[in-house]
């Protein structure tokens, strides 16, 4: 899929979801969805996106695949930036902090991953770089 579309399904999703309060569009793929605003790393201004995501516990965990490509997703890099982040799941909206987890924490995340969505090995497979696992983790 190119990257306009995938911005324009996303654009949808993100529309949908938030008029059902997460009741369409709150799982796909036999996962739970959530919403994750950044701050563009240019303008500053909000940029939404629907992310399948596993829980830990009050963190969250999102994956940074952008379906295989070669380049990180834009909302991973604004993160990188920026980590302070909106997270939306049906019911809730809270500010959180983002962080990339570390090669222990990722070695030990990824067959989760995989387990919960096996189409992350197929997009890892794809590309050169190690696709980023993402925590949502609640401000003190």
């Amino acid at each position: 899929m190119r990257d306009g579309s995938v911005r324009r399904w996303s654009r949808m999703h993100t529309l949908v979801y938030r008029a059902t309060g997460g009741t369409v569009g709150g799982r796909l793929v036999d996962n739970d969805m959530l919403l994750l605003t950044t701050a563009g790393r240019a303008t500053g201004e909000p940029h939404t996106v629907p992310l399948l995501y596993l829980r830990d516990g009050d963190t969250l965990v999102v994956i940074a695949s952008y379906g295989g490509r070669h380049r990180y997703p834009d909302w991973y890099l604004n993160l990188t930036e920026d980590s302070h982040v909106l997270v939306e799941t049906p019911g809730s909206r809270k500010q959180m902090r983002a962080r990339t987890a570390g090669p222990d924490e990722r070695e030990l995340w990824w067959p989760r991953v995989v387990d919960a969505y096996d189409g992350y090995a197929t997009y890892q497979s794809r590309t050169h770089r190690e696709i980023p696992v993402v925590f949502l983790e609640p401000l003190p």
